[in-house]
């Protein structure tokens, strides 16, 4: 009596553990799906900016001194960030040396995109779409990494040979990238737009001047 007893609950425990092992590699296999925002958005939100701001790219104001904008990145005088709800849309956008970036602040805002990250077998996968970025304009992307101080980056596929990659004439995109783990709360997937033309490996590039953060995602 005693041994069936015990034979019984040996096979419940076992078809519990079981069953959680099914419902737990369920929930882990469950793709993180994200929605980009602007860059601007999201650092005027984290860094509780009075206006929404880009302080990565510049419009032109005859009344801006040289100086450190927002996000420690020095212009020249002549330039000043945009403010996002104040300046026109139709508002030409420069690097912060004065040099034109080609297009408008509404261009610049009309980036999208959506992310999902899987996990299975122990390969995380990204596969990102995009559209509405600068017609075949080169973009990195890189993973924010919130827990360091001051916060540090690195290339979305940890060696910054995967994570470029060259919009359509369209504007869009759609990349894959394996990850190195998958990220948290503690991380972002950021979109840098290679105003320079070109990526640059492990680096983000020349923040203001030849590469600047357009839109970004970050888990819950």
């Amino acid at each position: 009596m005693h041994k069936t007893l015990e034979r019984r609950l040996v096979l419940s425990a076992a078809a519990a553990g079981l069953l959680f092992a099914s419902v737990g590699g369920v929930f882990a296999a469950s793709p993180l799906k994200l929605e980009f925002v602007t860059h601007a958005a999201f650092f005027s939100a984290e860094t509780k900016q009075p206006k929404v701001l880009d302080p990565q790219v510049f419009v032109e104001d005859s009344a801006a001194a040289e100086a450190t904008g927002p996000q420690g990145i020095k212009h020249v005088a002549g330039v000043r960030p945009p403010f996002i709800d104040q300046d026109p849309k139709t508002s030409k956008l420069f690097n912060a040396e004065h040099k034109p970036l080609g297009f408008n602040l509404q261009s610049w805002l009309a980036a999208t995109g959506t992310v999902s990250i899987t996990e299975k077998d122990g390969k995380v996968t990204l596969e990102a779409t995009f559209k509405n970025l600068q017609p075949n304009a080169s973009y990195s992307l890189f993973e924010n990494h919130f827990d360091t101080n001051p916060i540090s980056f690195t290339p979305m596929d940890g060696a910054g040979k995967t994570n470029s990659f060259t919009a359509k004439a369209d504007g869009t995109a759609s990349v894959t990238v394996t990850l190195p783990s998958m990220p948290t709360h503690d991380n972002a997937v950021l979109v840098i737009y290679n105003s320079g033309g070109q990526s640059h490996g492990l680096e983000r590039g020349r923040i203001g001047l030849d590469a600047q953060h357009q839109i970004i995602a970050r888990p819950e």
